[in-house]
């Protein structure tokens, strides 16, 4: 909330399901195997559906997720070379009030996603930030690489974004 001190790492990770911790872990990873010198909001949903069945739930019945993760999948082959050796910055940050995870390893849109994620849980009234918290967030920064690749998989990132509030 506004005002409110920014939440430190040990206060994140203590407010992240188990299973958001490791979406995490295998964002960086991926980041890391790709070259990428940050952990964008694409390597956030990569993870995210490679590992929260809620999430991939969420984006529909039939091939959607296949997709998506066939959109997710070209990044270093083609698809998103252009994304390489540049920010991802959507302009999203400004707008809240900051982890202190802008160090190094995080793209401002990726903090910006994770900052959304922790506001949604408050508003839900959860302790803990769960994988469709992610997934709501990215949804709502229609300028993130994250949106990008949904929208390219035909996925309306809006109307995704209006059905996790119901979640």
């Amino acid at each position: 909330m506004p005002g409110q001190p920014a939440v430190t790492r040990a206060e994140l990770d203590a407010r992240l399901t188990v299973e958001l911790a490791s979406v995490i872990a295998g964002a960086r990873r991926r980041a890391v195997r790709d070259g990428d010198r940050q952990i964008d909001t694409a390597h956030l949903l990569h993870s995210l559906i490679e590992t929260d069945p809620e999430v991939r739930a969420a984006l529909g019945p039939g091939p959607r997720v296949a997709r998506v993760l066939g959109y997710l999948v070209q990044r270093s082959i083609g698809y998103g070379l252009r994304w390489q050796g540049s920010v991802e910055d959507s302009g999203a940050l400004p707008a809240v009030r900051g982890t202190g995870l802008g160090a190094p390893g995080w793209s401002p849109s990726a903090v910006a996603a994770l900052e959304g994620a922790l506001e949604r849980a408050l508003l839900r009234g959860a302790n803990r930030v769960a994988g469709v918290d992610l997934l709501a967030s990215l949804a709502d920064d229609s300028d993130c690489r994250a949106v990008e690749v949904l929208r390219r998989a035909g996925v309306d990132a809006g109307r995704l974004g209006r059905r996790m509030e119901d979640v």
